[in-house]
């Protein structure tokens, strides 16, 4: 008898450090219910072999399934970001504890406009995954949601030092723009000509940094010296992804 009442207790115990939350399977099915539909010539192939790599810690079948919801993710985030939010958040439900589902996740609702979802997800797959990468998108993110300051706060951090050439410049992209947030425009300026941009560089990068700069250098009411750069980035910008043209 002591030895059951022994067992118990110490059941009980297990059970109250990891209690299973009450509704979990309900919301679970209910989830699965509410996913958006799935393509039948999806290829699970079509997706980084990385990525497969990481979803091999789940069952087969549903590695197969959050693999396409990702797919499917990614396909729309462009053309449609509210339904590739919905395949992201699919993926993640079923993939809680694999950092690409998470930081799929994030992207999506970034895309989409969610900032909150955004940076509560990209902060779990960092937790996850470790390293400096989505500073950039964590700092937009804290701009969405109004909050400028935290935004320059994550440019100051130990993790953005580790940044390299491409992301640094992303984040600070980001940061000038939080200048401009908060009116400070010749500050906005100096934090995009500490990242070295040219009028010789090319690439999507470089076309992003000098767009910026052009852009901080007008919100300074440097129009002239604003010019040469918009000027620039219409010889670059085949595909008319920016509104140099209008501005110059």
């Amino acid at each position: 008898m002591n030895r059951e009442r022994r067992h118990s207790q110490r059941a009980g115990s297990r059970n109250q450090t990891n209690p299973q939350r009450h509704g979990f399977r309900e919301e679970r099915a209910k989830n699965r219910e509410d996913e958006p539909a799935l393509s039948e010539d999806i290829d699970v192939r079509d997706l980084d072999p990385m990525v497969l790599q990481d979803l091999r810690v789940l069952s087969k079948q549903n590695a197969e399934i959050v693999a396409k919801h990702m797919i499917m993710a990614a396909t729309l985030m462009e053309d449609d970001p509210q339904l590739a939010l919905r395949h992201a958040r699919a993926a993640k439900n079923r993939a809680g504890r694999v950092a690409v589902a998470r930081e799929t996740n994030g992207i999506a609702a970034y895309r989409a406009g969610e900032w909150k979802e955004a940076l509560s997800e990209l902060r779990a797959a960092r937790r996850m995954a470790g390293g400096p990468g989505l500073l950039a998108l964590m700092a937009d993110c804290e701009r969405g949601l109004g909050r400028p300051l935290k935004a320059i706060e994550i440019g100051r951090s130990e993790e953005a030092t580790q940044l390299d050439g491409e992301s640094a410049i992303e984040l600070g992209i980001v940061l000038a723009g939080a200048r401009q947030d908060l009116g400070q425009y010749d500050e906005a300026v100096l934090t995009l000509e500490r990242l070295s941009p040219s009028r010789t560089a090319t690439g999507m990068t470089a076309m992003r940094l000098a767009y910026a700069y052009a852009d901080a250098l007008a919100a300074a009411d440097r129009q002239a010296d604003a010019r040469p750069w918009f000027e620039r980035v219409v010889e670059l910008d085949e595909e008319g992804l920016f509104d140099a043209q209008e501005r110059l």
